[in-house]
């Protein structure tokens, strides 16, 4: 969604280990910032990097796993969500 965002370096990757793309340690020490949809997902990572997470800021976005991949419905969520959490120019991402 945000790759081609001009303001934005974005990964994205899932904790299930069924993800078409796995996070990895490279993942975590890249990112300044880890949104995640749900707490179940924060613990996973906690519990598998825990120390990688130590100085990172975790962001739960609050909206439920239980969408399609790129579902509409999701992501307007996320959109929404995303932009609360980041100072971002509104630009069609």
């Amino acid at each position: 969604m945000y790759r081609n965002h001009p303001a934005l370096e974005v990964r994205s990757a899932g904790t299930s280990p069924n993800a078409r793309r796995t996070v990895n340690a490279g993942d975590l020490r890249w990112a300044d910032i880890v949104m995640v949809m749900e707490y179940t997902h924060k613990n996973r990572l906690k519990a598998q990097f825990g120390r990688l997470l130590e100085y990172k800021k975790v962001v739960v976005l609050d909206i439920p796993d239980d969408y399609h991949y790129m579902d509409p419905e999701l992501i307007g969520l996320i959109e929404d969500s995303v932009s609360r959490h980041l100072e971002i120019p509104d630009q069609d991402v």
